[in-house]
C-alpha cells in the first residue's frame, strides 16, 4: 500500500514549485486583471493576435470555430494555456475569449502541460510567455 502511495503524488509535487499544477480554479477573482466577457473576449483577441505573429499562423485560422489541422490546434492551445499560466484568466473566461468550451482549454492547458517535457517545446512554451507577459506588462503589474 505505501509503495501505490508513492506514485500517487503528481508530476507538479515531483518537479517542485516552478511550475503550480492546472486547475480550474487557478486564477483567484479578486487577482485576475481580466474578468468580465467582454474583457476576456478583449484580451484573447490581442493574444491570438501575438501568437499568431509568433508562430506565423492566420489569426482567422485559430479562431476558427471547428476541427483545424494539428499546427494550427497546438498554436490555439498553447495560447490557451498562455492565458491561463500567465495572465491568470479562468478557464471559463478562456473558453468565451477562444469560443470553446472550458472543457476544452482544460484539455488543452494539460496537453501543453505535458508536451512542455520535450525541452524545444519548452522553449517556444517559454518565448510565448514572455512575450504576451510583456505585450500585457502594464496590466499585469496592475494587480
Amino acid at each position: 500500500m505505501q509503495a501505490a502511495a508513492k506514485f500517487e503524488t503528481s508530476r507538479y509535487e515531483a518537479e517542485g514549485p516552478h511550475r503550480p499544477p492546472i486547475t480550474e480554479s487557478r486564477a483567484e477573482p479578486s487577482r485576475a486583471p481580466f474578468r468580465g466577457s467582454e474583457k476576456a473576449i478583449e484580451v484573447c483577441d490581442c493574444l491570438i493576435d501575438i501568437v499568431s505573429a509568433l508562430f506565423g499562423i492566420s489569426s482567422n485560422e485559430i479562431r476558427r470555430a471547428g476541427r483545424t489541422n494539428l499546427d494550427v490546434a497546438r498554436v490555439r492551445q498553447l495560447a490557451m494555456y498562455v492565458a491561463h499560466i500567465t495572465l491568470s484568466l479562468t478557464m471559463k473566461d478562456i473558453g468565451v475569449g477562444f469560443s470553446r468550451d472550458r472543457t476544452t482549454v482544460l484539455h488543452a492547458c494539460h496537453l501543453i502541460e505535458d508536451l512542455r517535457d520535450d525541452l524545444e517545446f519548452d522553449r517556444l512554451v517559454v518565448m510565448a510567455e514572455r512575450v504576451v507577459a510583456a505585450a500585457f506588462r502594464n496590466r499585469l503589474e496592475a494587480r
